[in-house]
């Protein structure tokens, strides 16, 4: 059972590119996907933090290859992980050739950053002989000088400029494998460079609030920038950028899709803030109940009320419901439906196991 969204929100229909095994644009899920904070040639704390990245919910990370032994260490990194690799690429175009024959599988590069025609046929090459896509990464803190000394300061005009000229570097080489993003700080000025993107590309977008800042603070942010542009219906992958273990930043991804009916995964908690009317303690159930669930990877909606005033219309319209009741003893709802009574001391067991009991029914389906 999942609650009907109020509206349904329409995607841009926009070219699919290939990441690896995971297809980007087009009608495809909205992707997720984080960036390792470990030393690349420090292959083994790198294998465990994207495999830490993956067991969260992303279906691609990227990884930074400043360097020579960086891209080399990719070779022994992807034979340890499941998801694909991005390459994170600034200025060296041999660092590009070195992680597309590494098996990264996309290369985050800024075409004009790369140097001549040579250099960036060279680069382009590779990645088609690899398999290998391609992001263009403009970011408002480091434009080109002339686009930059055109508008005088980042500006969405400045951004989508930047964005359609390395586009057009790329498809005069006939390499059409890529995706782009168009990130800044500023909420405001991210929202409005993608939608102007949007209008004049069909290619996937990347999105993103980069440096975002803290947990709390970054997950602000980039809840409103990142969720102005997908009820617009704009967006293809996104990634939250967050000061903070990169495995949340994918527990926010997933959370803020999740939201907007865009993607499933996982049990959707919808729970009260708690007040003097509850039977038991919300907070605390909702807090144990998140960690002895996130192991479910099945979409199932959970309701958990404290008391009887909202409890059970928002039961009726969960697959599994808590609602708080006198004494102790609290009902338990599957399917919308009133089935049994709960001690308090019981809800935690119970409603694991009822979720447990109901993500199996709906895999067998699958």
């Amino acid at each position: 059972m999942s609650i009907r969204p109020f509206r349904d929100i329409k995607r841009k229909k926009t070219k699919v590119i290939s990441v690896g095994e995971v297809k980007v644009g087009g009608d495809n899920p909205i992707s997720v996907q984080s960036m390792t904070n470990t030393l690349t040639t420090d292959v083994k704390a790198t294998i465990n933090q994207i495999n830490d990245i993956a067991e969260e919910g992303a279906d691609i990370v990227r990884v930074s290859c400043p360097d020579k032994e960086s891209t080399l260490a990719l070779k022994d990194i992807v034979k340890h992980v499941s998801i694909p690799i991005v390459a994170d690429i600034h200025f060296h175009y041999k660092r590009a050739v070195e992680a597309a024959e590494s098996g990264a599988k996309c290369l985050r590069i800024n075409p004009g950053n790369i140097g001549d025609k040579l250099k960036i046929h060279e680069v382009l090459s590779a990645a088609k002989n690899n398999d290998c896509s391609v992001r263009i990464g403009v970011n408002a803190g480091s434009l080109e000088k002339d686009i930059l000394e055109k508008y005088k300061e980042p500006c969405p005009e400045a951004l989508v400029e930047s964005a359609q000229r390395n586009i057009k570097i790329l498809e005069d080489q006939d390499f059409f494998n890529f995706k782009i993003s168009v990130k800044s700080s500023d909420v405001f000025l991210s929202i409005a460079a993608y939608r102007q993107l949007s209008k004049v590309t069909n290619y996937p977008l990347h999105l993103g609030i980069t440096e975002a800042g803290s947990f709390v603070s970054g997950s602000i942010k980039s809840s409103i920038g990142l969720g102005a542009l997908l009820m617009d219906g704009i967006g293809d992958t996104i990634r939250i950028s967050l000061s903070d273990d990169p495995p949340k930043e994918i527990k926010i991804g997933n959370e803020i899709l999740k939201s907007l009916n865009l993607r499933n995964r996982g049990v959707k908690i919808i729970s009260c803030p708690s007040c003097a009317r509850q039977a038991f303690p919300v907070i605390n159930t909702v807090k144990i109940l998140e960690e002895k669930l996130s192991h479910i990877k099945t979409p199932i909606t959970l309701s958990i009320i404290g008391c009887v005033v909202n409890g059970p219309g928002e039961a009726a319209m969960t697959d599994i419901g808590i609602t708080g009741g006198g004494k102790g003893s609290n009902m338990l709802y599957l399917s919308g439906i009133q089935s049994e009574k709960v001690l308090t001391d019981n809800i935690i067991s119970e409603v694991v196991s009822q979720v447990e009991k109901k993500a199996a029914e709906l895999e067998k389906k699958l």
